[in-house]
């Protein structure tokens, strides 16, 4: 059987787009997504998104297999991948161009700008321990500056769920962080019931900040759309940073808005075509 596919990225964080509008579980095995993401061995990515139809008045659903083989409940890059993808599939329109897509997370909203820019309504962030989830606080308590042992060092972090557990540390120089030796270690730690995300953040400037990633069941990625959003809410509720920050990450800039207005948190990027092909 042959599979059509279509390759993007956002900000260099890569992902497999697969058709799956005919069928309401994805197409390929998590087995299968991982051979696939292969960057020697097959197509190479961070993740395959899967288009499926749209559930409890959504237009679409999204699915993931990020390229070990775990699902996680939503990505920021990726969803402006997927909004990007479907345009192509429909035939784009008038700008803006505005889905409603189901995700693990719950309900986002891409809209593609008449400039090629996807701004995505995130929702709004959780923020108490027993949401993200960590066992660093009681239940009911935010995780705010809370120290955290890994190897030989006590990180001083703060913790957020965006529908996915991220962990964020602010650091002196993000460029000196050994993230292939201390990522998987913050991942695994037993703080972290469902792993973790971790975002090392050096704050440029209040508005301006610069991060890197290592991302729970992917590794080292250029970007992290959920991370951006997360690590200026710790930001925020640390005082570090303003309601809304350009995030400078190794694929490019992300532009976040925490509104005071709603709560509600704007992720704004690119999504681009990289080529399409057929698996079989």
């Amino acid at each position: 059987m042959a599979i059509k596919f279509t390759k993007y990225h956002g900000l260099g964080n890569d992902f497999i787009l697969i058709d799956n509008r005919s069928s309401s579980e994805p197409v390929l095995t998590p087995e299968q997504a991982v051979k696939l993401c292969d960057r020697h061995f097959g197509i190479g990515a961070d993740g395959i998104i899967f288009a499926l139809p749209g559930q409890d008045g959504t237009d679409y659903t999204m699915r993931i297999f990020n390229s070990d083989g775990s699902e996680p409940e939503m990505c920021g890059n990726g969803i402006r991948c997927l909004a990007a993808f479907l345009a192509e599939l429909e035939g784009r329109g008038e700008f803006p161009i505005i889905y409603r897509i189901h995700t693990l997370a719950g309900v986002m909203t891409p809209q593609i700008m008449s400039d090629d820019q996807v701004k995505v309504d995130m929702g709004t962030p959780k923020l108490l321990a027993s949401e993200i989830p960590t066992t660093l606080c009681p239940a009911n308590e935010k995780v705010i500056n809370q120290p955290l042992q890994v190897g030989n060092t006590s990180w001083e972090v703060t913790c957020v769920s965006m529908g996915n557990p991220h962990c964020i540390t602010f650091v002196e120089d993000v460029a000196s962080i050994p993230l292939d030796v201390i990522g998987p270690q913050f991942e695994h730690h037993q703080a972290f019931p469902q792993r973790t995300n971790t975002e090392f953040i050096e704050v440029v400037r209040p508005n301006y900040v610069k991060m890197r990633v290592w991302e729970r069941g992917a590794g080292i990625t250029l970007a992290c759309g959920t991370g951006a959003c997360a690590s200026v809410v710790a930001g925020v509720l640390t005082g570090r940073c303003d309601r809304s920050a350009t995030v400078e990450l190794p694929g490019g800039c992300l532009q976040i808005e925490w509104s005071p207005i709603d709560q509600h948190i704007y992720m704004t990027g690119p999504a681009e075509q990289v080529f399409t092909g057929d698996i079989s």
